[in-house]
């Protein structure tokens, strides 16, 4: 699975660890993560990340 990073703070969404602290568990694609997902550190929407 591929990591997708933050184009605003650099926070790195890795599949394999998910997002445990927001309900995400690990093995969550980027693709699956609920369309209200935010980022954990600056707050922006999904739409704010790129491959990495």
């Amino acid at each position: 699975m591929e990591r997708w990073i933050c184009t605003i703070c650099q926070y790195v969404y890795d599949p394999a660890e998910g997002d445990p602290e927001h309900g995400i568990p690990a093995g969550t694609s980027f693709e699956s993560l609920p369309d209200d997902w935010r980022c954990p550190l600056c707050g922006v929407g999904k739409d704010m990340f790129e491959k990495e």
